[in-house]
């Protein structure tokens, strides 16, 4: 990126004073909470209070949050509506304050010039070069001219902890200007990791708070962001995928925010109202917290527990030897930006002429005769149902299929016959013994594996520049012995192993998409 245009990008997050961010969200709130009838109201406000008051309970309040929940309790029972509202509102002004990020030009130039840099070290530990190891691909000329005519949401998959940061490095080498994104609020305990992540755009998100009326601020912040033309980044999959799989089942929350502030940009009469949604797909030949996340997966406590606090990636030795052992690999990350969908999840043209008559007609779908915005939540959900769906579907088209991807879903598929069984929750306790495999037969199923994935590729479903199977086998052991402490496939004498089975079927499941697709 030029200076000049850096200096454009970043023009976008000049601020209005913090105050005034958060007058803005509480006014919003305040609508709608005004326009509730008293029982909805008081449904709305007694949520939050159960809900803040359990979080209290098992985590440390600020003393000025405990007191607005004393207020709040009080107006319920013995103030009117107007009191109730104002009460509902000092949390909505305390929450707005804690979200708020704190984006600074001046250290975003500085972090732009130090931090590819840094991450460039970061990812070639034994020599002064780039490394290799974070390939970015896609429609780069198309995306970065879309980035000065619209509003850009980044929907990537989730993979790992390491997705933020290499997604800004992503960012940084496909010359795209700064994106805000929600970021756990623990993840600001460090305060200078937190005084960083909030001046380059970062917003907190306390997943511990479950009201109602905190998720309504959030997606009032999220539709602030857009209006003001600030790019937006969410992981519409919500949290890390447990299992390995490409998401599906996306979340809609913070999605829907896209059609809210594009109706909002329309009403207000702007030059430049149109919302785009911008697929990311992020392919890894290894995942520094694969074995936590597929425990989590296999023991079903991610229905329990949506934050994991104590993977992989809170122990800095641990990054550290990730990074040293493994991202400093050829491709060991590959992000590639897919073609853009309007908010109602229709293919963007790449064409400008085009681009003018869709703007256009998209307008019809929310406006009436005389061009005034008619508002219906009712049929904006359906069109948020219509692009995560679609955004579901494409995930898989910019997926890069690895040699650590196919050798463990053939050694997978070796495993099940072997076992007459397909269950993995039999599979991942089967003896070493029954985890041997002929490394012939292996390879067979290998080469069949690439046949299936090449055709798919040609095909244009997936992505994928593999190796003959001896050498992608090859490759996929020397990876697989890299990092983890076990192995999810190893030699052993004239065989194979699956030494950890949990770890080789989280790798399989990356495929699991192959399988969809032919269903």
């Amino acid at each position: 990126m030029t200076a000049a245009a850096s200096e454009r990008a970043t023009g976008l997050f000049q601020e209005r004073p913090r105050a005034a961010v958060v007058r803005d969200l509480t006014l919003r709130s305040r609508s709608r909470l005004e326009a509730l009838p008293a029982p909805a109201l008081e449904a709305v406000l007694e949520d939050a209070l159960w809900n803040e008051r359990n979080r209290m309970r098992r985590a440390r309040g600020e003393d000025d949050e405990r007191d607005h929940l004393e207020d709040l309790a009080q107006a319920l029972v013995h103030g009117d509506r107007d009191a109730q509202v104002t009460a509902g509102l000092r949390l909505v002004a305390d929450w707005a304050d804690e979200i708020h990020g704190r984006f600074d030009p001046r250290v975003y130039r500085l972090a732009t010039r130090l931090l590819p840099r840094g991450l460039s070290t970061l990812l070639s530990p034994r020599g002064g070069r780039r490394s290799p190891g974070v390939v970015v691909e896609g429609d780069l000329d198309g995306l970065r001219s879309l980035s000065r005519e619209a509003t850009l949401v980044l929907c990537p998959t989730h993979v790992s902890n390491l997705d933020s940061p290499l997604i800004g490095l992503a960012l940084y080498l496909a010359g795209l200007p700064p994106f805000v994104y929600g970021a756990g609020l623990n993840l600001f305990d460090n305060k200078l990791i937190g005084w960083w992540m909030h001046r380059l755009g970062a917003y907190t998100v306390d997943r511990r708070k479950q009201a109602r009326l905190y998720k309504d601020v959030l997606k009032d912040y999220s539709v602030r962001a857009l209006t003001t033309r600030h790019h937006s980044l969410f992981f519409p999959g919500g949290t890390r995928s447990r299992s390995g799989q490409v998401e599906q089942q996306l979340k809609k929350g913070l999605m829907g925010t896209g059609i809210v502030a594009w109706q909002e940009m329309l009403a207000a009469g702007r030059p430049d109202p149109n919302v785009y949604f911008v697929p990311l797909t992020l392919s890894f030949s290894l995942v520094l917290e694969a074995s936590t996340l597929i425990d989590d997966h296999l023991s079903e406590a991610g229905k329990q527990r949506y934050i994991i606090t104590d993977d992989e990636s809170t122990q800095p030795r641990r990054l550290a030897a990730f990074a040293r052992r493994v991202l400093d690999l050829d491709a060991a990350v590959i992000a590639h930006f897919g073609a853009p969908l309007d908010v109602l999840g229709d293919p963007v043209s790449a064409d400008p002429e085009e681009r003018a008559v869709q703007s256009l007609d998209r307008r019809a779908y929310v406006c009436d005769a005389d061009g005034a915005v008619r508002w219906d939540a009712q049929r904006d959900r359906v069109y948020t149902d219509r692009l995560a769906s679609e955004l579901g579907a494409v995930y898989p088209r910019y997926a890069h299929v690895l040699p650590t991807h196919v050798a463990a879903y053939a050694a997978w598929q070796c495993l099940a016959e072997d076992a007459g069984s397909d269950d993995p929750f039999r599979l991942v306790r089967l003896p070493r013994a029954r985890r041997r495999l002929s490394a012939e037969r292996t390879l067979r199923q290998t080469r069949a594996v690439i046949a299936r994935i090449r055709a798919g590729a040609t095909a244009g479903r997936w992505q994928a520049d593999l190796p003959d199977a001896d050498e992608a086998l090859r490759i996929a052991l020397d990876h697989f012995g890299r990092y983890h402490r076990s192995h999810a496939l190893m030699r052993s004498g004239d065989d194979l192993l699956i030494e950890d089975p949990r770890l080789c079927f989280y790798y399989h499941n990356r495929l699991e998409f192959m399988d969809r697709g032919e269903k």
